[in-house]
């Protein structure tokens, strides 16, 4: 990987994160570089994110994802799933911080897996790996369903929507947690049936500014409490267009 790190500036990044608690090692800086130079050069030929500055991409991607442990600090082991991964927000970033933990990262489009994959090679991550698929299938195959400690959500999808996507891949006692702006409230009372039909229970809601910003930000954590029934999630678009 070289040294990167000469080549940008991470004293604010070094102070935004121990902000949070948090101390990266070389390796992982190096990491987060690397990762941001193949996301930048990859963006030229496909849409992956409007945000390419790399003070922004620090900000607005890494720290946000890192914003996990104002919730949670993973033990070993331990086993996500981010839905709707996107370009890699947020697990990318958390694999890369949370080394030991083991990754699944899950798009329903195809190019975005494959730049993905590039990533995880490039970056010698272990214990990851980028799949190809819609929710609503994905949740139907043995070795997702109800597989995970804690399904990540970083999508701009409202929760109703979310939690039928979601929590069908959660194991019993473990979490679904959705990354969100501040208003928030509504959202979650509109959830309250797709949460209960689907096993779940609302824990708790974390409010909290993005390190060094007035930016408001909401972790939403949502227990598994029983079996999601063999229904949820409902066919292909349904969710979407029919919410529960």
């Amino acid at each position: 990987m070289g040294n990167l790190a000469e080549k940008y500036d991470l004293s604010r990044f070094d102070e935004d994160c121990s902000e949070l608690g948090l101390v990266l090692s070389e390796k992982q800086k190096e990491q987060l570089l690397l990762y941001y130079e193949m996301l930048v050069e990859k963006n030229k030929v496909m849409n992956l994110t409007a945000v390419t500055e790399f003070q922004d991409v620090l900000l607005l991607h890494y720290l946000d994802s890192f914003c996990l442990v104002n919730l949670l600090r993973p033990e070993e082991k331990e086993s996500f799933l981010d839905l709707g991964t996107g370009a890699g927000f947020p697990g990318v970033p958390l694999k890369i911080l949370f080394p030991a933990c083991s990754f699944t990262l899950a798009d329903s489009l195809n190019k975005r897996v494959n730049f993905l994959q590039e990533v995880i090679g490039a970056c010698g991550l272990e214990d990851i790996q980028a799949v190809h698929g819609r929710a609503e299938d994905l949740a139907r195959q043995a070795q997702y369903r109800q597989q995970y400690t804690y399904c990540l959500s970083r999508a701009v999808a409202p929760l109703n929507i979310l939690a039928e996507y979601c929590l069908p891949f959660v194991k019993k006692g473990g979490a679904f947690i959705s990354y969100k702006s501040n208003s928030i409230d509504e959202e979650i009372t509109n959830a309250g049936k797709a949460i209960s039909l689907c096993g779940g229970k609302l824990e708790t809601v974390v409010h909290y500014d993005l390190p060094g910003t007035d930016i408001p930000r909401t972790l939403v954590c949502i227990r598994k409490e029983k079996d999601t029934p063999a229904v949820y999630p409902r066919k292909a678009g349904t969710p979407s267009k029919k919410p529960l």
